[in-house]
């Protein structure tokens, strides 16, 4: 089974409120006098997770989320219940949190490394690479006082990913920082899940908790109130949002009871594999199998902006031929990176080879920020491929499309197949090579990501019945 490394058993956090600050002095010279209100942030919280598991957290302001991951990470203590946590932990919480203001940035990153379980050489040979993942410049000298608040997440994120830890918690830090950057730190969270790290996630950002987490918790008011994918966990949370107010305590009593399903469903599951296990599985017993409880008027135009660089492309060692000038156009040729929604544009890159190959094959991919892909296309098709290429030739490559995609920042891949030494492989790969932004379009209804030209049309039925009715209200 997989290993439990992070565990919350029946945990509640009480703060004391006081009218006065001297009531508090008063308390503790008159234990019996109680002066302050209490207010429960958590109550009785219950957390099992697994290694390698990548968790978000939702939940309204005030929800407790903050406290919760701040009782996991050691800052706070509970009132009552059991925590324990396995393996080095780094955090990114409240914004500043664990940094000396009148230090320099390279003091806070040795100062951090180091209470992070990292001792000077380890930091010293690290240094480099955090330096370059914050890409704050010169100011990594001056004291972190002076930073802006995406310089400040920067260089944090960085220390905090550089470690190599084995749980990482994010309480919305990647709300601050350009495109550009929030991508960056996207695929950073990938590659510490590809190595089996835990992740904590929290964010208001429903479409980033839904791709980048493979379980989901919603809170409310100290409570949780229910664990399950991030798909259902999502669409209950922006439920209460919107709901009226004297529907929302109906709302989290059907969430209540729905979460109790899917604990019954669980245990129901792990008490049938222990049975199937020992060999004595309710099959074998005539027992009838149940199913599972849940299976349920602006102006814009086209431009190139020269500022939008992706901030941390990838490409692959080269064998045999080189990508070069990636971009999009429109479809007279005119290079452009803001685009406009449900128009035609042309992504095109030029191809160098260095040395004769066989069976060319050439690929796009647009990604989301968050490194979801959305869509892609590969010349596979023996018409749109080379079956033989010669050093020193040179291919243009394009790829004509129809921009679907609603508002936003998007990232576009590229890449080249042949053969190398009788094996099909990447001659060249470039991961976020460019990036675009898509504007508005004046005709569209749609939400989401993907812009699927819907049409909406309303019509009027039984006017007369609804007209006689308010005739014989006015009589």
């Amino acid at each position: 089974m997989t290993e439990t490394v992070i565990s919350l058993k029946n945990v509640s956090k009480c703060f004391k409120r006081y009218k006065h600050p001297v009531d508090r002095l008063k308390e503790m010279i008159f234990p019996g006098k109680k002066l302050a209100d209490e207010f429960w942030a958590l109550r009785d919280i219950n957390i099992q997770i697994p290694k390698g598991q990548t968790l978000g957290i939702v939940g309204r302001n005030g929800s407790g989320k903050s406290t919760l991951l701040q009782i996991i990470v050691g800052t706070l203590t509970p009132t009552t219940g059991e925590v324990d946590v396995k393996g080095r932990i780094s955090a990114l919480l409240e914004l500043g949190s664990g940094f000396n203001p009148e230090f320099t940035g390279r003091q806070n990153v040795f100062f951090n490394a180091q209470l992070l379980g990292f001792n000077q050489k380890e930091t010293e040979n690290k240094f480099d690479q955090i330096a370059a993942f914050a890409d704050i410049g010169d100011f990594i000298d001056q004291p972190v006082k002076t930073y802006s608040s995406g310089m400040f997440v920067r260089l944090a994120f960085a220390v905090a990913t550089s470690v190599d830890p084995d749980i990482l918690v994010v309480d919305e830090a990647l709300s601050v920082g350009d495109e550009a950057f929030q991508r960056k730190c996207f695929a950073r969270l990938q590659i510490i899940q590809e190595r089996g790290g835990t992740i904590l996630f929290v964010s208001h950002a429903a479409s980033s908790v839904t791709q980048l987490c493979k379980s989901a918790i919603l809170m409310d008011h100290g409570e949780l109130l229910l664990t399950h994918t991030p798909k259902l966990v999502i669409s209950k949370y922006q439920k209460m949002i919107y709901a009226e107010p004297d529907k929302a305590e109906e709302l989290k009593a059907e969430i209540r009871e729905l979460n109790k399903l899917v604990k019954q469903e669980a245990e129901n599951h792990h008490q049938s594999s222990l049975e199937t296990k020992n060999g004595n599985s309710p099959a074998k017993n005539g027992e009838i199998k149940k199913e599972p409880v849940i299976s349920r008027a602006i102006e814009y135009y086209e431009f190139y902006d020269p500022g939008m660089i992706p901030a941390d492309t990838v490409r692959y060692p080269s064998r045999g031929a080189e990508i070069i000038n990636p971009c999009i156009t429109t479809l007279k040729g005119k290079v452009i990176n803001h685009l406009i929604g449900r128009q035609e544009y042309i992504y095109t890159y030029s191809v160098i080879f260095f040395k004769s190959t066989s069976k060319v094959r050439f690929g796009m991919l647009i990604k989301t920020i968050s490194g979801f892909e959305l869509a892609g296309s590969s010349l596979n098709a023996a018409s749109q491929s080379l079956q033989y290429v010669e050093a020193g030739t040179t291919v243009s490559v394009n790829f004509r499309f129809k921009c679907l995609l609603n508002p936003g920042v998007y990232f576009l891949n590229a890449g080249v197949v042949g053969m190398v030494d009788d094996d099909l492989t990447y001659l060249d790969r470039c991961v976020d090579v460019a990036m675009f932004r898509v504007q508005p379009c004046a005709e569209s209804h749609s939400n989401g990501i993907v812009d699927l030209v819907i049409e909406p049309c309303l019509t009027v039925v039984n006017t007369d019945f609804i007209n006689q009715e308010q005739e014989s209200e006015v009589v």
